[in-house]
């Protein structure tokens, strides 16, 4: 019989929310230093520019409004949970041949009107049960939420290696898009005989095999929360990071090479 997988983690929507204004503010902030010379760089997604990473990461909150306004779809369940979210979109996260976003004149105006709606059409109370019609399925606007954070935090490491910068990573948002991505790997390899650590947020238990119950686990993984979504998200590789000493692996079976990266 194959591992049981857990059902999906429960996130608060007030704290989610909270966390998803404090990092697109780190990015606005940012953003409103950047010259037309820091605008025109290269990044790491195949031909976007600094310019074009800037309109979509507005672009990417923007899609909560753009969503609120559409019709409530029916029923009382999301087609689309948070562990389904990864794999549904993730040649939206990480594919670096995708077309850049449209163009805008005025940077910090288009940042300024995606907060004002979005400040006025998610709620600061409540769940957050509302269903979403996002593309890839309906979803909980809570849940939706979270996966805000990991576009946010993402994108963020993304200017930041562009550019040198060292924009801050809002500790709440870094949190909620290490958890996802950790779940997403015990979701999609489950199982008890590897325990991935990702201090101070994340421990998940993952791969099939005789499962560790007491003392210290025979296969161990830890690294950190950036280190941990870079690898989960592409932008780095399992050999490297092993190789620079960024995730330490321990025992016959800790090796995530060939369940990585989770955002294909």
């Amino acid at each position: 019989m194959p591992p049981a997988k857990k059902r999906p983690r429960a996130y608060d929507h007030l704290r989610t929310r909270t966390a998803v204004l404090a990092q697109y503010a780190h990015v606005r902030d940012a953003v409103a230093a950047l010259t037309p010379q820091q605008l025109a760089a290269p990044t790491r997604l195949g031909d976007w520019t600094v310019r074009d990473l800037v309109a979509h990461i507005a672009q990417g909150l923007g899609s909560v409004s753009r969503d609120l306004a559409l019709p409530e779809p029916p029923g009382p369940k999301p087609a689309t949970t948070l562990l389904e979210w990864p794999p549904a979109v993730a040649a939206v996260v990480r594919d670096p041949e995708a077309p850049a976003p449209a163009d805008h004149p005025d940077l910090l105006a288009l940042y300024g009107e995606v907060k004002a709606a979005f400040l006025a059409d998610v709620p600061s109370s409540g769940t957050g049960d509302r269903l979403l019609p996002t593309r890839v399925g309906s979803m909980r606007l809570t849940d939706y939420l979270v996966t805000r954070t990991v576009e946010l935090i993402v994108h963020t490491d993304d200017l930041n290696e562009a550019l040198g910068l060292e924009i801050p990573y809002d500790r709440q948002a870094l949190a909620a898009c290490t958890r996802l991505l950790a779940d997403t790997l015990a979701d999609r390899a489950p199982g008890g005989s590897v325990e991935v650590r990702v201090p101070p947020f994340a421990v998940v238990q993952c791969i099939g095999g005789p499962k560790h119950t007491r003392g210290t686990p025979p296969n161990v993984v830890e690294t950190s929360p950036l280190t941990w979504i870079r690898l989960a998200t592409g932008r780095t590789e399992w050999a490297r990071a092993l190789e620079e000493a960024e995730v330490s692996a321990s025992g016959e079976r800790a090796d995530l090479a060939a369940l990585l990266p989770l955002l294909r």
